[in-house]
């Protein structure tokens, strides 16, 4: 059976990998406080990720190679994740009494009747999540199963590196073990939270209650509209747009008549995602939004969320707790922060 959840093991690095860029967090941790040792950011050739897809190894495998080398760590061994839509889960009750190997026998001659794949096209895991409400001689067990080549490309890509993958998670629960961090920065009395993960290709909103994520949903979103706008308007190479959007320097009306635009799409899109959930679930409102991915640090976007909105909204920053090792750029990782959450999460699997 193949790991992918992982279990308990030395240091790991975090690494995420999203349609635009490879992004590397290394964690340790003294008491109850964690230090960021290194972290990187590399983009990708574009089309080398396809909506979370890796269509092209070696590009990717070299931008990983890449970004080992700028954040100058000496770690081998990796967590990587995959995206939930490419993950099936079903939660399901055994005997309290069987142990692990016993619980991964069992799964392997039942496991045909939960996953609707040829058995030796998946990958599967399994966690353990406690007693069951109902029956406590039952525990509770959550099955993870995605298609093997899901797995098997990211092993491909980082043994390009030279990197191992020790781990792999799915993107859902790296999100919500992020979320443990930023917690206290919203209302200790918020049960129901929404995180808006906005990249350059996808959003996808993640809702936890009391931290537990109960609903994803994917949709094809991102900033990557932002730039295609700012180049077919300004006469830029795709290149020269993400730059002008990242760095300044763009014409004087870009503000009101693109970037204003855009933002209030952004606002629509949320909007959107959560009345998905509403529709869906049995839930009518939520008590915060908290804005991540590249995208979210857009100027002003979360002042904009919560008031069109009405609920309070807040920017990601995982790090705002921890301490720094001195060759971390606290600036650089100030301004990457929300879209380091998955990355995050993973790098916490160090600790878990």
């Amino acid at each position: 059976m193949l790991q992918l959840f992982g279990k308990k093991q030395k240091t790991v690095l975090g690494l995420d990998l999203s349609s635009t860029s490879v992004k590397l967090l290394e964690l340790s941790r003294s008491g109850d406080r964690f230090r960021v040792e290194s972290y990187s950011v590399e983009p990708l050739p574009a089309s080398a990720v396809v909506e979370k897809n890796i269509v092209e190894i070696e590009p990717v495998g070299e931008a990983i190679r890449r970004v080992i080398d700028r954040a100058k760590t000496k770690q081998k061994l990796v967590a990587v994740a995959v995206s939930g839509s490419a993950v099936i889960t079903k939660t399901i009750e055994m005997s309290a009494a069987l142990k692990d190997h016993e619980i991964e026998d069992q799964i392997s001659i039942e496991a045909d009747q939960y996953i609707p794949y040829p058995l030796d096209e998946v990958a599967i895991d399994f966690e353990v999540l406690g007693p069951s409400e109902d029956d406590p001689t039952l525990n509770q067990i959550l099955l993870a199963a995605c298609r093997r080549e899901n797995v098997e490309i990211r092993q491909d890509v980082l043994a390009v590196a030279g990197l191992e993958a020790k781990i792999v998670d799915v993107e859902a629960y790296a999100m919500e073990r992020a979320f443990s961090l930023i917690v206290e920065q919203i209302d200790e009395d918020a049960e129901v939270v929404a995180i808006v993960d906005i990249g350059a290709t996808m959003t996808t909103l993640s809702v936890l209650v009391n931290g537990k994520i109960i609903y994803t949903r994917e949709q094809l979103f991102g900033g990557k509209q932002l730039t295609e706008e700012i180049q077919r308007r300004y006469g830029l190479s795709f290149e020269e747009a993400g730059l002008g959007k990242k760095l300044g320097g763009l014409p004087d009306e870009y503000e009101a008549e693109v970037l204003e635009p855009f933002k209030e799409a952004v606002v629509q899109q949320v909007m959107r995602s959560l009345q998905f959930f509403y529709s869906s679930s049995q839930y009518n409102a939520v008590e915060y939004i908290v804005l991540a991915g590249g995208t979210a640090s857009i100027d002003g976007l979360s002042e904009l969320v919560q008031e069109q909105l009405g609920t309070p909204t807040v920017l990601a920053n995982p790090f705002a707790d921890m301490s720094l090792s001195p060759r971390v750029n606290a600036t650089n990782l100030g301004s990457d922060a929300p879209s380091m959450m998955i990355a995050c999460g993973l790098a916490l699997r160090s600790f878990s």
